[in-house]
């Protein structure tokens, strides 16, 4: 997933992860201490963020019979698990769930006959949902679930025809990273445990259904869809989506699902996308995946990109006209080694998604687009990250972070994990020459694939199957301080732009002269140079100039969020209120957090703002994901005076 690719302010960062839930009682336990020589990377690999005990039984396969209720805005079936018992004397199987209404629990006999097992849903914890504990002491080896979700589910959006870009038919979508498949299948929502699955899904004939599994892109709407994923997949990349949905080839194995009106444009924007697969299987081997397709979901989508498999989902803030933002599918396209193949078994280890992810996608984009490209935007990232470790705690700055216990996992997806996990991989291959790199990246995807794994075990490949190769190329001393300690090394390799250096050079004479830069300068640059511009403005400018930059670049009313979600905060922080309406229209058609939160910051700093802030969000909300609702709403509550 690509939630940001800029530095936040810490206080929207702490709300990011909160979704609202009942009332509390406790977070999941820690393990019990392990006895074996493997007790380190055990530890290490335990998920605080989840009640299953997978040391016990894990399920191996997840079969679905699911009814979609768009009025009701409610998902209702059953969910049929086959399941692996690792202990004999283990008597329960324990889920995680959250807000979902259990009504029924079969043990399931080679004959197909059910017979009930008795289960207890616990009281709801504010975080981590209501533990499912069913009672088992035969150990079967298939159970059954019969369950509804709620229609505040977290995982799931339900959107009106109006809130869509056609305006015909409703749409749902999921988003399950980090935690919130539970709230919309009874889970060991763990990314430890890894499952194929299967799926039947009945829903209106006239909406179109997916899944992160075998979409066939002929398929006709009929109201009675069914899915394979024979990959085994951790729960957060089980997905589903609903709506007006067409689809329109880029290549023989990838193409766009989107509305009609959006995919004609959607697909020049992604056109690119088989050159992006043949880079990365020169770079990291086979694809294995099959398919890589792409669905654009409505704007209210909380997130970039989501790297569910055979199905990334997209932001269309990212479709742009000049593919200046496709660097946002060369990411969801990288997590199919680094994610999807090889997955971190705890979030306290996210890094080893979405850091590994980070350096492959720039690999990508080296590839593709030319390595001043993906140089402009090592450097926007690295700049992004330096300003956000100014406010991050030192605990959070950390690659491996210390277990998690009652926080939201959602909150260590920060720039820390994604640019210093990058920023780190890059330091390695700078040290012992890409080539060799390049192979032993290759070799850590093959020996781990379809496998969940820690920072231990990464750290002991690191050493036996590279570093003890090139014994002089990196310290000890060095490696902790990538790992373990906070800030940015002092080894962190920095990235050059030629393309920067101009930008740089027509800002400061802009600053010095009130000059414009001239259109041959400015003609041809994308989107990465116009942030860098905007951003070496500073905190605050004079209103005349943001006022002549407005008139001349309409950045007020751009419909490129990365630009948007820099230029409105600065227009006010320097009280270019002239800037105000658009800002209002931008974050109430938009509901990615990255592009409206620090829009959203900046207005609740003073109370006419606030009261702006606090119209607009009782404008957008109804289309908002419950994601993002709960984010405004906690800035929000924060920000307002004490009664």
């Amino acid at each position: 997933m690509r939630s940001t690719s800029l530095i936040l302010p810490l206080a929207i960062a702490l709300v990011l992860g909160t979704a609202g839930c009942s009332e509390s009682t406790s977070a999941p336990a820690a393990p019990a201490a392990a006895s074996s020589q493997a007790a380190m990377s055990t530890a290490r690999s335990h998920d605080e963020s989840s009640y299953a005990q997978p040391e016990k039984v894990v399920i191996t396969d997840l079969a679905l019979d699911l009814k979609l209720d768009f009025d009701a805005r409610q998902i209702s079936g059953t969910a049929t698990y086959t399941l692996d018992w690792k202990q004999p004397d283990a008597d329960a199987l324990v889920l995680d769930t959250r807000e979902l209404n259990i009504s029924k629990v079969e043990a399931i006999a080679a004959d197909g006959s059910a017979s009930e097992l008795a289960f207890a849903l616990a009281p709801a914890d504010k975080v981590f949902g209501s533990k499912l504990t069913i009672t088992a002491i035969s150990q079967p080896q298939t159970v059954r679930i019969t369950y509804a979700t709620a229609p505040t589910a977290s995982g799931l959006q339900w959107l009106e025809p109006s809130m869509t870009e056609g305006g015909k038919l409703p749409f749902m979508f999921s988003q399950s990273q980090a935690i919130h498949g539970r709230s919309w299948v009874p889970l060991q929502d763990t990314p430890g445990v890894r499952f194929t699955y299967s799926a039947k899904v009945a829903s209106r004939p006239d909406v179109m259904v997916l899944m992160s599994a075998d979409n066939d892109p002929a398929a006709v709407r009929d109201g009675v869809y069914e899915f394979t994923m024979p990959q085994p997949i951790p729960s957060y990349l089980l997905a589903i989506a609903a709506g007006d949905l067409v689809f329109k080839p880029v290549s023989a194995r990838s193409g766009i699902w989107a509305e009609p009106t959006m995919v004609d444009k959607a697909a020049a924007e992604f056109e690119d996308t088989e050159k992006m697969i043949v880079a990365s299987e020169k770079l990291y081997g086979e694809y294995r995946w099959g398919r890589y397709d792409m669905l654009v979901l409505p704007p209210s989508f909380p997130f970039g990109g989501m790297e569910n498999p055979r199905l990334t989902f997209a932001t269309p803030t990212v479709i742009t006209g000049d593919k200046s933002l496709v660097s946002l599918i060369a990411h969801e396209l990288a997590h199919s080694w680094s994610g999807n193949l090889v997955t971190n078994s705890s979030w306290k280890d996210i890094w080893l998604n979405e850091g590994f992810t980070s350096y492959v996608q720039s690999r990508i984009i080296e590839e593709v687009y030319g390595k001043e490209m993906a140089e402009m935007e090592r450097m926007i990232d690295q700049a992004g990250l330096r300003e956000e470790m100014q406010t991050t705690p030192s605990a959070q700055q950390r690659l491996a972070l210390a277990p998690l216990g009652e926080l939201d996992p959602d909150e260590a997806l920060s720039s820390v994990a994604y640019d210093k996990g990058a920023w780190f991989l890059q330091f390695l291959e700078q040290r012992v020459g890409r080539a060799a790199f390049d192979t032993f990246l290759r070799g850590w995807f093959d020996s781990h694939a379809f496998g969940s794994t820690d920072t231990d075990t990464f750290l002991a490949y690191l050493n036996s199957e590279l570093l003890a190769k090139y014994p002089h190329a990196v310290t000890a001393q060095e490696l902790d301080e990538w790992i373990n300690q906070p800030g940015i090394p002092a080894s962190a390799p920095k990235a050059v732009s030629r393309n920067f250096a101009i930008v740089d050079s027509a800002r400061i004479a802009l600053q010095g002269s009130g000059q414009l830069p001239s259109k041959e300068i400015t003609a041809n640059w994308v989107t990465q140079e116009w942030v860098h511009f905007i951003t070496g403005l500073g905190q605050t400018q004079d209103v005349a100039l943001l006022a002549q930059l407005d008139q001349a670049y309409q950045f007020s009313g751009t419909s490129n969020g990365e630009i948007a979600m820099r230029w409105y905060p600065l227009a006010i922080r320097s009280g270019y209120s002239q800037a105000l309406p658009q800002a209002q229209a931008f974050i109430e058609k938009v509901g990615r957090r990255k592009l409206i939160m620090p829009i959203y910051a900046e207005l609740v700093k003073t109370s006419a703002g606030l009261e702006a802030a606090t119209a607009s969000f009782e404008r957008a909300r109804a289309g908002y994901h419950p994601i993002t609702t709960s984010s405004v709403a906690a800035l929000l509550a924060q920000a307002r005076p004490a009664d």
